[in-house]
């Protein structure tokens, strides 16, 4: 009785995290019962039947974040061409990009989740939470319709969509400065990443370096954008080859 308590506390919770408010809760517990769970569930009631497992609802979430991420994208971003909104749609559409969106909301205490998934660290592992997440925007969308799941995605993810849409020039930049490097130094480039910031808001800088000398740095929320916008920095610099390279620090590890 206790633990159902805690449980309806967690999922109001979650819902005010979220920012939507389930008319049907049914679909709300489904959307956050780990596989794990419901098999565990069906042991210990030794009941014949299993308790719906979040995963159909994962499949109908992934198509539904994926229409709201190009529409949002199309919508706002009327310049972009294919290319670039697909290179938006990826960096959005992926599982690191949701974990983080998860971690914001703070998913990983309302997902429920069998003993030993528990205790080995599931409510913080990407897969789940990504899948969990994606879940919870399929039982969205049954629940409250398109308009609400894209409110979701772009509450939690608009940050991102928004980073990622303002330089899609930026896009092919590591491979362009492979290029660079191995036909002018004939050698490849490497990246120094380093994290700050709280784990659901995190903020990255990278340092590209070319035979052990900084020739850029980029800023990010995530390592993929930090990378991209140092080795755009470090193509530009490579352009005049009579510059020295940037002051070589080494950026602090977090």
């Amino acid at each position: 009785m206790e633990a159902a308590v805690a449980e309806l506390a967690e999922h109001d919770s979650f819902e005010r995290r979220v920012g939507y408010r389930f008319a049907d809760a049914g679909l709300l517990t489904e959307a956050l019962s780990h596989r794990s769970w419901c098999h565990e569930r069906s042991v210990e009631q030794q009941t014949g039947s299993q308790a719906a497992s979040n995963e159909r609802l994962e499949f109908l979430g992934d198509a539904v974040l994926g229409l709201c991420v190009c529409q949002l994208a199309v919508t706002r971003w009327p310049d972009l061409g294919p290319g670039d909104l697909s290179a938006v749609r990826s960096a959005v559409v992926n599982a690191g990009a949701l974990a983080e969106a998860a971690r914001r909301c703070e998913l990983g205490p309302a997902l429920l989740l069998g003993k030993g998934e528990a205790a080995t660290g599931g409510a913080d592992k990407e897969s789940i939470l990504a899948d969990g997440l994606e879940a919870v925007l399929g039982a969205v969308f049954l629940d409250g319709g398109l308009a609400a799941a894209r409110d979701i995605v772009e509450r939690l993810m608009g940050e991102r969509l928004a980073e990622a849409a303002s330089e899609p020039g930026t896009r092919e930049s590591k491979n362009r400065l492979q290029e660079l490097v191995a036909r002018q130094f004939g050698a490849e480039p490497t990246y120094d990443v380093s994290s700050s910031g709280p784990a659901h808001r995190p903020r990255f800088v990278a340092a590209a370096r070319i035979l052990d000398e900084v020739w850029g740095r980029g800023e990010g929320s995530t390592k993929r954008a930090a990378e991209r916008r140092a080795a755009q920095a470090a193509c530009t610099r490579l352009e005049d080859l009579d510059d020295p390279p940037v002051d070589a620090e080494e950026p602090a590890h977090g």
